[in-house]
């Protein structure tokens, strides 16, 4: 059993880093016995586990294999079915129960032993044994007594240690030159046991020979020691030689050591004089610009941009720690502040009088744009201001209030100017608008072309709504915008004023934004919010330092700043447009289509420019106003067709506002053809279509004089063409209702009429089809009394070709009288009223041929001469 622990431990176990402790024989209990070793084992590495390994041993070979493994913790239970009496059989519980019969009870009370001190030592946990002796189940045993074979070998394993190859080979050589050793091992051990009595006495010869060699040994160290006490010796007492020399060193280190550090703060003192030098000293040119230099000339402007910005350079210099300490500073910086302030004194109050000297030019060349249409051109004042604009930019950074109040001197005298050309040129434009008549002219003042205005807005407003009056009174509504195709005057007011208004916005685009741009350039306000910055102030000793500016000013930005200032100059454009576009709505409401799309067009153009400029604000603002006056035009049409009216005495016809509708539309599309505004339009177009379908019912219903079905018919015949011809896409699902409508009323009007001219015949077929529908059968309806054949020949002949060509004749001019000339639709009835008679008269003799067959009865005209009556009662008429 040994030799096989080994052969499994080697072949098995230890290359897989595991130690065999314990091993039994077994076969599984109840069936042919075949062999096998349960193996209990732990892995050499940590954490230990702890496992039993079934091995058995190859049918191909002459070795084993492994062929299943539990591990110890799974193990919940091992029964050795009796303590008492000596029994091979015992079962070990895992996921399931395993029966063993051992080869021997020894063995299985041994591996039994193991697996128990396995658990104790590695595991701890609660394995029932049961059926064990208490003996095996001792964890420790006396060190006199032997041990159990599974104890035995733990212990032995615990201090094993492997033979590496070296040892394997010296041990292999060692046996092949005894080759008795396995054969006769006591010869073998004797034989070791001299050989190592040799080897001890040879050692024991070898320290007694080497005593003399050791006493050699020390008396070459004694003599060493010797030496080296002579050696520290002379060491001493040249180290005491070499201290002065130290000492003489060390003086001279130190006084180089000063010297270089004067040279340093020699070279730094230079530097900082230098620096002083370089940045904080003014040329006596740029101190001559600044007190004497000529603002009104360009080489002198350009002498006062080069010194005032080496001002600020000298003044902005970034001083070291210290040096506002040194006289020489504070005197410069003091030589500094006062130049900039009276430098700051004299371009302020230079271009107050440019400011007011340009303004007053202004106003005397203002005469020669009054007759015309025009604003002014500020390019000049512009192009002679810009020269200042770096200067401007000095004064903002170092003077703010001065640059505060320069820009509000340029606002003051320019918003005064503004004001003037612009109530000038809106008075001018809203004459134009009225008329241009001498009356116009001699009423308000304008004589010539260089002559001055006097009119007021509002006479000027009376004035365009008394000369307008004639006007509204045929297109300033659907009901009556029929009449206006034939106006020649309408259209060349209506073109008139939509030049006249594109011109205005036209005037003011490029006016606000040369301005803008100006007031952006010259005050130096860019496009995008900033915070101002810090101000240099004097204390009282002239040390200038910075302050921070107020909180109201860190809250607006430049931005805001140019709003603020172009508000404040236009203060009066918005008022104006609105006035004018007020003037515009009484001459004539459709007006509003025409400013609604320029005033579209402008702020679309301007808000792509730039979204937030006064510009496009202030056209935003009255955008609103215009699309509200266009919203009040269409709600006022909706409720003039409301209020319509229609005369009892003579026909319907084409109803006013549907005309108007189609003049309206046509008028809107030539408007807003590529229009910004297009879907404002299409809303309209909604809002109006469903009123006018609402009042043409309405109508309809009211109308006495002219048959409902006529009144409805020709007036949705007329929408379904004008929406047709124009093709509003928005308007498609009306225009398919319209078609509905025309075509079911059509169909009414032709049905209720055509009953008249047949009466009895078709009062005596509805009653054989009302037989037939109680069930009676078609051939049997003859047989009925009332409705026999001879009853139906009499019927029959009631109706000869020359009455039915009377009745249709009659018919014809019934519905002459009905119809309208405008709509041109009499040949459409009657043709549909022939179809309709053509197949009334199938119908009828279909229910004679299914009725009364075999009577050869039939109608006392045919199809064909139906179709001769209806032409030449078509003709005659």
């Amino acid at each position: 059993m040994t030799a096989i622990k080994h052969a499994l431990q080697r072949d098995i176990f230890t290359p897989n880093d595991e130690r065999l402790l314990s091993i039994v024989n077994v076969c599984k209990a109840g069936k042919k016995k075949k062999n096998c070793f349960l193996c209990a084992t732990v892995t050499t590495e940590r954490p230990v586990q702890v496992k039993v390994v079934k091995v058995k041993k190859s049918d191909k070979g002459d070795f084993y294999k492994r062929q299943m493994a539990w591990e110890l913790r799974d193990l919940t239970k091992v029964d050795a079915k009796d303590a008492n009496k000596e029994n091979p059989e015992f079962d070990l519980h895992f996921e399931k129960v395993y029966r063993w019969v051992a080869s021997s009870t020894a063995e299985k009370n041994s591996f039994i032993s193991c697996i128990w001190k396995l658990n104790q030592r590695y595991l701890r946990k609660k394995v029932e044994f049961v059926n064990v002796s208490p003996q095996l189940l001792e964890e420790s045993v006396p060190s006199g007594e032997s041990q159990s074979v599974a104890g035995g070998d733990e212990d032995a394993l615990d201090d094993y240690q492997e033979l590496n190859t070296r040892e394997e080979q010296d041990i292999e050589s060692m046996m092949e030159v005894c080759e008795y050793a396995i054969s006769n091992a006591e010869a073998f051990a004797e034989k070791l046991s001299r050989e190592l009595q040799v080897l001890d006495g040879a050692n024991i010869q070898s320290i007694m020979a080497s005593e003399k060699q050791v006493n050699i040994l020390m008396q070459l160290l004694d003599k060493a020691l010797a030496e080296v006490d002579n050696i520290e010796g002379k060491l001493l007492s040249y180290e005491e030689m070499l201290q002065s020399v130290k000492e003489q060193m060390d003086q001279i280190s130190q006084s180089n050591r000063l010297i270089q550090i004067s040279n340093t703060n020699n070279g730094k003192l230079l530097d900082e004089i230098q620096f002083l030098v370089n940045y904080m000293d003014l040329s006596k040119g740029h101190i001559k610009a600044l007190q004497e230099g000529d603002l009104s000339s360009p080489k002198g402007v350009e002498a006062c941009i080069n010194a005032s910005e080496a001002l600020s350079q000298c003044m902005n210099v970034a001083l070291k720690p210290g040096h506002d300490q040194l006289m020489a500073v504070k005197q410069q910086q003091h030589l500094f502040c006062e130049l900039r302030d009276a430098f700051a004194r004299r371009l302020t109050n230079h271009l107050n009088n440019v400011f007011v000297h340009q303004g007053h030019d202004q106003s005397a060349t203002l005469t020669q744009h009054t007759a015309e249409l025009t604003l002014p051109k500020h390019s000049p004042l512009h192009r002679d201001l810009l020269r200042y604009a770096k200067l401007m930019e000095w004064l903002k950074n170092t003077q703010r209030e001065k640059y505060e109040g320069l820009s509000r001197t340029y606002v003051d005298y320019m918003t005064r100017l503004y004001e003037r050309e612009i109530k000038d040129f809106f008075e001018v434009a809203k004459i134009k608008m009225a008329g241009t008549s001498k009356d116009v002219k001699g009423k308000f003042g304008l004589h010539g072309s260089s002559g001055k205005l006097t009119g007021s807005t509002s006479s000027l407003n009376k004035l365009a709504v008394s000369s307008s009056n004639s006007r509204r009174s045929q297109s300033s509504s659907l009901l009556d915008m029929g009449n206006m195709s034939a106006s020649d005057l309408d259209v060349a007011d209506r073109t008139r004023f939509d030049k006249i208004f594109e011109q205005v916005l036209s005037e003011l685009e490029p006016l606000c934004l040369a301005e803008q741009d100006f007031i952006s350039k010259f005050f130096k306000l860019q496009q995008h919010p900033t915070l101002a910055q810090g101000e240099n102030v004097d204390d009282a000793d002239g040390t200038a330092h910075s302050r921070p500016v107020s909180d109201h000013r860190h809250s607006i930005s430049e931005k805001d700043m140019v709003r603020m200032m172009m508000n404040k100059i236009f203060q009066s454009i918005e008022t104006e447009l609105n006035s004018l576009i007020a003037l515009g709505d009484k001459i004539d409401s459709f007006n509003s289509l025409y400013m609604l799309v320029k005033m579209s067009h402008h702020v679309w153009t301007a808000e792509n420019a730039d979204p937030a400029s006064y510009l496009s604000t202030t056209l935003g603002n009255v955008l609103v106003t215009v699309k509200r006056n266009f919203d009040k035009c269409i709600s006022g049409q909706i409720r003039q067709m409301e209020e319509v009216k229609i005369s009892k005495k003579s026909k319907v016809g084409i109803l006013p506002f549907v005309t108007g509708f189609e003049e309206f539309a046509k008028l809107a599309e030539a408007i807003f053809r590529n229009a910004e505004r297009r879907g404002d339009l299409d809303k309209a177009y909604i809002k109006l279509i469903k009123a006018v379908f609402n009042n043409v019912e309405k109508v309809a219903n009211e109308s006495q004089k002219t048959p409902r079905d006529v009144v409805m018919m020709e007036n949705f015949h007329h929408i379904f063409s004008t929406l047709s011809s124009l093709k509003i896409s928005c308007l498609e699902a009306e225009r398919k209702e319209a078609k509905q409508k025309y075509t079911e009323h059509l169909q009414s009007y032709v049905i209720n009429s055509l009953g008249q001219p047949l009466e009895k015949l078709n009062h005596f077929f509805e009653g054989v089809e009302a037989r037939v529908a109680q069930g009676v059968r078609e051939e049997e309806v003859s047989y009925q009394l009332a409705f026999n054949k001879q009853e139906l020949r009499k019927v029959i002949k009631e109706y000869p070709g020359k009455e039915v060509k009377k009745g249709l004749d009659n018919l014809y001019k019934k519905v002459d009288k009905h119809l309208c000339e405008e709509e041109n639709l009499l040949q459409v009835v009657w043709h549909s009223m022939q179809d309709e008679f053509i197949r009334q008269y199938k119908h009828f003799e279909g229910l004679i041929n299914r009725c009364y067959p075999g009577s050869g009865i039939t109608m006392e005209f045919t199809i064909q001469d139906m179709l001769e009556y209806f032409s030449s009662i078509a003709q005659s008429h």
